[in-house]
């Protein structure tokens, strides 16, 4: 990083502090500005010369064009994201916001990657992720239900283990129902699926069960869902993925 300003985009983790690199912690130590959606912002300590933009979560194409803006006027800029950057998260942003500009060659920008709650959530069951796996993000925000519902269903015939984020929210409960629907569709009724909520934080909550007990209300927004594939299985209280198709 050099003298002239920079901009770092930093994930925080699933929650717990002890799951921030230290990669992160030492650039959030050198930063003049932090961005990022509100409760992230909330999580970093103010101090002396350090200046906290907190935004609301639809607005990260603004966020990230005055991230670049304060850079580019010689700012330290951290973006924060929960778990990593690069996964539903603001890494992307970044770079749609930096395309056009006549800066996009010299600007110093890093991407600090940080432990995902897909991965935080998978540890805590066991080797659910332990073969071959996707993510996908079950919000129709900036994308459309069909979309989503055409890689739903092609991941389930190809039959992935699948980690969902963002499965249900107050502005849209009936999706994840409509998820169910498809995996019941496309799957046995015995497959495995974890519900992991607040990984790593206080409020933390596991349980596994199967498809066919699976359950609407058994997530929300901040619930990780695995869902396993025809392979995973149970050991003791663990659920893992052979990694032998």
């Amino acid at each position: 990083m050099n003298a002239q300003g920079w901009i770092a985009v930093a994930g925080l983790g699933p929650g717990n502090e002890a799951l921030i690199t230290p990669e992160v912690s030492a650039t959030l130590a050198e930063a003049t500005d932090i961005l990022g959606y509100i409760p992230y912002v909330a999580r970093i300590a103010p101090r002396p010369g350090l200046r906290l933009h907190p935004s609301d979560n639809r607005e990260e194409i603004d966020r990230a064009r005055h991230a670049l803006d304060l850079a580019a006027a010689g700012g330290r800029v951290v973006v924060v994201s929960s778990g990593d950057p690069g996964v539903f998260a603001m890494a992307a942003a970044i770079f749609e916001a930096l395309e056009g500009r006549a800066d996009a060659e010299t600007l110093d920008i890093r991407i600090l990657p940080g432990i995902t709650a897909m991965l935080a959530a998978a540890a805590r069951a066991g080797a659910p992720l332990g073969h071959d796996f996707c993510a996908i993000n079950l919000s129709d925000n900036l994308k459309p239900w069909e979309i989503i519902e055409t890689r739903l269903r092609a991941a389930a015939h190809a039959d992935f283990a699948m980690a969902f984020y963002n499965p249900r929210s107050r502005a849209r409960p009936e999706g994840f129902g409509r998820v169910l629907e498809i995996l019941r569709e496309c799957c046995e009724p015995g497959r495995l699926i974890t519900f992991a909520r607040a990984v790593s934080t206080p409020d933390e909550e596991l349980r596994t069960v199967t498809l066919a007990e699976a359950r609407p209300e058994m997530a929300d927004m901040r619930t990780m869902v695995i869902v396993g594939n025809s392979l995973t299985r149970r050991v003791g209280p663990w659920v893992y993925t052979p990694r032998r198709a």
